[in-house]
C-alpha cells in the first residue's frame, strides 16, 4: 500500500528540508521517513521449525504519522464511547474565516487555543441561557485544519449533548427546541466577538484585516444521534493528520493521486499533485509541539466529575432500567507488543521466537 512516507521520499530530502520551516515539521518529517525501518531498531523473529527470519522494526510514534497509535486510536474511541451519556447530541463546526487563516498560520498555538476556546465558551454561554436550554451540556471540541483535499482550513468540531444538568444539579433539562440546541445565527456572533477579544488580549488583532470583524461567521450545526458515528469520524484523526492512508491510489511519475469526497456533491473525486505539491499541503496541518488537539468542556471536563455523574444517574433514572446483557469483547489489534498475540511463521504456522534485537541506526526524533 502507498504510504506517506513513499511521497515524503519520491519529493526527496532537499524539497522536504526547504518546505518544512518549523521545528515541528522538521520533526514530524523524520519520524515518518524512519518509523518502522532499521534506523529505530527492532527485532528479529526466527522459525525453529523451517528456519526464515522475520524483521520487525519499531515505530516512531510521532503523533502525526499515519503508521502508529492503531491501538491508541481505539483506546481513545472506546474510552470516550464509555463517556457519552445517554441522550441525543448535535455536532457544531466552527470555522475560522479566510481572512483570519494567515494569522492562524504564523502564530499557532494561540490561535488554534483561542478557536477551541472562543466556540466552547459561545457554546456554554448561549446554553446557559433559559430561553434555549438554561443548563450546563457536555462538550468534547477537536481541531481540525484541513479540507478532504488538504487545504489549510482551520475549524473545531464539537460534540455537544442535546441537554444539560441544571445549575442546582437537580434536573436534566432536554433542549427545548426539537430542531436546533441553540440559533447558530446569535452563536456566530458570540463566537465572532469573542476571537476578537481573545486577539486583542494577546495583542494579535492588528494583524487581521478590519474586514474579518463585518463579514458573517460560519457557524454550522447539525443532530448526531448518539453521537457515536461522530466520535468514529473524530477518531480517525486524533493522532493523525489531514488523509488516511487508505485514501492514497498511486505515485507514479512523480504525482501523486488521492481520492476524497466532495462536501457538496458527496460524490468521490480523485485529485493529483504533484509529490512537492502533496509534501507542502500535508506539512501546514503539523501541530505545534504540546498542542492539544482535543478538549473537554461543561459536564465533559475534569472540573465537573461530580456534576457528569449527577447528570448520568439522573438520566439512567428517567430511562428506567435497561437489561443488562454482556457486550462481547472487542477483537485483540494485530500488533507486535501485545502479550496476548503470538506471532505465527507465515509458512508453517509454529510460533516464532525473538532471537535478537536491532539497535538504533539514529537517534530517535524528540
Amino acid at each position: 500500500m502507498l504510504e506517506v512516507a513513499d511521497i515524503l521520499r519520491a519529493a526527496g530530502p532537499e524539497v522536504c528540508a526547504r518546505l518544512a520551516a518549523l521545528p515541528s515539521q522538521k520533526r514530524a518529517l523524520q519520524a515518518i521517513l524512519q518509523c518502522r525501518t532499521a534506523e529505530l531498531g527492532g527485532q528479529v523473529w526466527g522459525c525453529e521449525q523451517c528456519g526464515p527470519l522475520h524483521y520487525s522494526y519499531h515505530s516512531c510514534g510521532n503523533r502525526h504519522c499515519p503508521k502508529c497509535h492503531g491501538q491508541q486510536t481505539e483506546q481513545w474511541l472506546e474510552e470516550q464511547r464509555q463517556r457519552l451519556l445517554p441522550c441525543p447530541y448535535y455536532l457544531l463546526t466552527f470555522t475560522l474565516p479566510a481572512g483570519l487563516r494567515p494569522l492562524a498560520r504564523s502564530q499557532q498555538k494561540p490561535v488554534y487555543g483561542l478557536l477551541l476556546k472562543a466556540a466552547a465558551d459561545s457554546l456554554q454561554k448561549l446554553c446557559a441561557d433559559p430561553q434555549w436550554l438554561g443548563a450546563q451540556p457536555s462538550l468534547i471540541g477537536v481541531l481540525h485544519t484541513w479540507t478532504r483535499a488538504m487545504l489549510y482550513h482551520p475549524h473545531a468540531h464539537f460534540l455537544v449533548s442535546a441537554g444539560g444538568l441544571s445549575a442546582d444539579g437537580q434536573h436534566w433539562q432536554a433542549a427545548k427546541n426539537p430542531k436546533f440546541l441553540v440559533p447558530v445565527r446569535a452563536l456566530s456572533v458570540i463566537f465572532r466577538a469573542k476571537v476578537r477579544d481573545g486577539l486583542k488580549s494577546r495583542g494579535l488583532l492588528a494583524q487581521v484585516p478590519a474586514a474579518v470583524w463585518q463579514q458573517k461567521w460560519v457557524v454550522h450545526a447539525q443532530h448526531a444521534g448518539s453521537g457515536q458515528k461522530v466520535l468514529d469520524y473524530l477518531g480517525r484523526y486524533v493522532f493523525r493528520i489531514a488523509i488516511t492512508q487508505s485514501r492514497l491510489e498511486s505515485l507514479e511519475n512523480g504525482q501523486v493521486t488521492f481520492r476524497y469526497r466532495d462536501n457538496r456533491t458527496q460524490q468521490i473525486k480523485r485529485l493529483q499533485l504533484t509529490a512537492r505539491e502533496f509534501v507542502q499541503r500535508w506539512l501546514q496541518h503539523v501541530l505545534p509541539k504540546g498542542f492539544a488537539k482535543v478538549r473537554h468542556y461543561g459536564l465533559d471536563s475534569s472540573a465537573c466529575t461530580d456534576r457528569r455523574a449527577a447528570a448520568l444517574a439522573l438520566l439512567q433514572a428517567s430511562q428506567g432500567p435497561t437489561p443488562e446483557s454482556a457486550a462481547p469483547a472487542p477483537p485483540p489489534l494485530p500488533g507486535l507488543f501485545q502479550p496476548d498475540v503470538r506471532l505465527r511463521c507465515p509458512y508453517c504456522g509454529r510460533e516464532i521466537v525473538c532471537l535478537w534485537n536491532l539497535l538504533p541506526s539514529r537517534k530517535i526524533p524528540p
